[in-house]
C-alpha cells in the first residue's frame, strides 16, 4: 500500500512480447512436427527393413532347398536318351546304383518308345533292376504324372526346351520329373523319383536353415531366433525351437517342391521394430522434454524482460515520486524561509508555527533520505544494526512526537494504548526500529483518506511485543497483502496510487523488523482501514532491566494533549 504502483507494460510492448513469443514457438512447434514425422518415418522404415532381411533369410532357405532337390534331379535323372530308343534301360538302372540321389524314396522310368512303351518301371536297389510295382496310392500318383508326357510323345509333340517337372497333385506322393527328349525334339521317355518326406523333414529343412542363419544373423541372435515350417493344415513340421507358442513375424511359402508347406520365423528378444518403437518413444519423449525446456527458457527470458520493462517504468516512476516527495517540502520551506528572512511575520506566534511548519517539513526530507539511504544500503547488503537494550515504550513515544505538528496540520488524532503489563528492555537498534515505526505513522497518514484518527497500541501477546498502526482509510485488498512489501509495488485502488511516494517504506520496515527476528503482519479490508502490527520476540530480545527501574511507570502514560492521546 505504501510503495508506488506497478505499472503494467504498455500495449506495444505487451505486443512485441508476445510477438517474441510466436516468433519462437511456431518454429518449434514445426521442428517438434518435423521430428515427429521424421520418427515415425524412421520406424516404419526400421520395421519395413527387418521384415525385408528376415524374407530375405527365408527366401535363402527356400533357395538352398530348391538347390538341392535341383542338384539331386539333375545328377540323377539326366540320362541319355539311347538308352530309351535302343532298349537299353539296364543302363538306367546301372546309373541309379552308380548316382543314387538324396532325399528320394522312389526312383522310376517310363518309356514310350521301344519294347518297355508304355510301361513305369520302378528301380529295386537291392538287385539294380526295375520291376512293374504293384497298384498303389504311389503307382497312381506315378501314373497320373507320366500321363501327359506320354500323351505328348503318341502325338509327336516337338519340344524345343525340357526342364525338371514337378507334379504335387498328390501332396503324399510328391514327384520329381525329368522328360527324355531325342534329337528330333519327341518325348521318348520320362525318369522320375519320388521324394522322402520324412528325410526332407528330418534332414534336409535342418541343414539348410542352419546353413542360412550365419550369413543373416549374429551367433547371440541365431540362437533367439526360430524358424517353423508348416504344411497345407498349418500343422507344424519342423521347429528349431518345440517349446516356442507365437505368431511369425515372417511367413513365405517354400519353391519348387513342398510348395504348399511354408517357412515362418518369428524372434524371442526385441526386434529391430520392437527398439525402433521403444526408440521411437524415447526420442519423441527427449524431443518433448527439451522442447519444454527450451519453451521455459523462452518464457522465463520473455518473463525477465517483462520484468525488466516493467522494473524499467517503476524506476522511472520512482524517480518522479522521489522527486515530487523532496519538492514538495522544499518549496514549503522556501517559502516559509521567505517570509521569516523578510521580515513579513512579526507575530511571534506566526514566527513559532513558520518554524514548526520548517521543522516538520525537514524531517519529512530526513526521513525520505533516510530511507533511500537505508534501502541503497540493504541492497548492496552493507546495512547494519547496531543493537543494545532499550525501552520500547520510551522509543514509540519519541517517534510519535516527531510527528507532532504534522499530526496537528493534517488534522489527525492519535490515540495511544500502552501496554497493559510492564515490557523488559530489548536488544533493539532504537535508530532503525524508530525510522519502522515512524514509517507505518507515515503510511497511516498517507492512506487514512477521510478517516482523521490513528490508534497505535503497543502490548505484550505470549512471547511477543507487538506494535500495532491502525487507520480507517481505503485499506488493501487480500490479495495485494503480501505484495504491498516489495519494493516498488503499489495496489492498484485508484485512491492508492493517487498518493505520490518512494515506495520504499514498507520494505524497510519488513527488512528492519525481520533483522530483529520478528515479523510484519497486516490485517485491512478494503474501505475498513488497515493495521500493521510489528511482533517482537521478546525471549530473543529480552534483557536484564537495571535495578531500581520503574517499568510500571511505562505503562499507560498519556500521550500529550496536542495528539489527543490517551491512556
Amino acid at each position: 500500500m505504501s510503495t508506488p504502483r506497478t505499472p503494467q507494460p504498455r500495449p506495444f510492448r505487451r505486443r512485441t512480447l508476445w510477438l517474441g513469443f510466436a516468433a519462437v514457438l511456431l518454429p518449434l512447434a514445426v521442428l517438434l512436427c518435423l521430428e515427429y514425422r521424421w520418427l515415425v518415418k524412421l520406424d516404419h522404415a526400421s520395421e519395413v527393413a527387418h521384415r525385408a532381411a528376415l524374407a530375405n533369410y527365408l527366401e535363402a532357405v527356400a533357395e538352398k532347398v530348391q538347390s538341392f532337390y535341383n542338384w539331386n534331379a539333375e545328377k540323377s535323372l539326366n540320362v541319355p536318351y539311347t538308352w530309351f530308343t535302343e532298349d537299353h534301360l539296364g543302363q538306367v538302372a546301372y546309373y541309379f546304383k552308380k548316382k543314387p540321389p538324396k532325399g528320394a524314396r522312389r526312383l522310376f522310368v517310363a518309356s514310350f518308345v521301344g519294347e518297355k512303351k508304355g510301361q513305369i518301371l520302378y528301380f529295386d536297389s537291392t538287385c539294380s533292376t526295375f520291376s512293374q510295382p504293384p497298384w498303389s496310392a504311389e503307382a497312381r500318383a506315378v501314373y497320373v504324372a507320366t500321363s501327359s508326357w506320354e500323351t505328348m510323345a503318341h502325338k509327336g509333340a516337338e519340344l524345343e526346351t525340357v526342364t525338371l517337372a514337378v507334379d504335387e497333385r498328390d501332396p503324399r506322393h510328391r514327384i520329381i520329373l525329368n522328360p527324355i527328349i531325342d534329337d528330333r525334339s519327341k518325348v521318348v521317355g520320362v525318369v522320375g523319383m519320388v521324394l522322402d518326406e520324412e528325410y526332407f523333414r528330418s534332414v534336409v529343412l535342418p541343414e539348410k536353415i542352419a546353413e542360412a542363419l550365419p550369413a543373416f544373423f549374429l551367433a547371440d541372435d541365431s540362437r533367439k531366433t526360430v524358424v517353423e515350417v508348416r504344411d497345407r493344415r498349418q500343422q507344424t513340421v519342423f521347429s528349431t525351437d518345440p517349446s516356442f507358442v507365437g505368431s511369425y513375424e515372417v511367413e513365405k511359402p517354400l519353391r519348387f517342391v513342398f510348395t504348399d508347406w511354408s517357412l515362418g520365423l518369428a524372434s524371442r528378444h526385441p526386434t529391430p521394430g520392437d527398439w525402433a518403437r521403444s526408440n521411437f518413444a524415447i526420442n519423441l519423449g527427449l524431443s518433448a522434454l527439451l522442447a519444454a525446456v527450451l519453451l521455459g527458457g523462452v518464457i522465463l527470458a520473455l518473463r525477465t524482460a517483462s520484468r525488466q520493462m516493467k522494473l524499467s517504468q517503476m524506476k522511472s516512476d520512482f524517480v518522479s515520486n522521489v522527486s515530487h516527495e523532496l519538492r514538495t517540502p522544499l518549496a514549503s520551506v522556501r517559502v516559509f524561509g521567505e517570509l521569516l528572512r523578510l521580515g513579513r511575520v512579526q507575530d511571534p506566534g506566526k514566527v513559532r508555527e513558520y518554524g514548526e511548519y520548517i521543522e516538520n517539513e525537514s524531517r519529512r526530507l530526513t526521513q525520505l533520505i533516510n530511507n533511500l539511504l537505508d534501502f541503497s544500503r540493504i541492497e548492496s547488503g552493507r546495512k547494519s544494526y547496531r543493537q543494545e537494550p532499550a525501552d520500547l515504550a520510551e522509543l514509540v513515544r519519541d517517534a510519535v512526537r516527531t510527528f507532532e505538528v504534522r499530526l496537528r496540520q493534517s488534522g489527525f488524532r492519535l490515540i495511544y494504548h500502552g501496554p497493559e503489563e510492564a515490557l523488559p528492555l530489548l536488544r533493539l537498534d532504537p535508530s532503525a526500529m524508530v525510522h519502522a515505526f515512524s514509517n507505518l505513522l507515515d503510511n497511516a497518514l498517507k492512506y487514512s483518506g477521510d478517516g482523521r484518527e490513528i490508534e497505535v497500541r503497543l502490548r505484550r501477546r505470549g512471547a511477543w511485543a507487538v506494535l500495532s498502526v491502525r487507520d480507517w482509510g481505503v485499506g488493501v485488498a487480500r490479495d495485494e497483502q503480501e505484495k504491498i512489501f516489495d519494493r516498488f509495488h503499489r495496489v492498484s485502488t485508484g485512491l492508492v496510487h493517487d498518493v505520490k511516494g518512494s515506495g520504499l517504506g514498507l520494505a524497510i520496515v519488513r527488512h528492519v523488523v525481520e533483522a530483529h527476528g520478528g515479523r510484519v503482519e497486516v490485517d485491512s479490508k478494503p474501505g475498513q482501514g488497515s493495521t500493521f502490527s510489528i511482533l517482537l520476540p521478546l525471549d530473543a530480545l529480552a534483557v536484564e532491566e537495571a535495578p531500581g527501574q520503574d517499568a510500571q511507570g511505562r505503562a499507560g502514560e498519556a500521550l500529550p494533549p496536542l495528539l489527543g492521546g490517551e491512556a
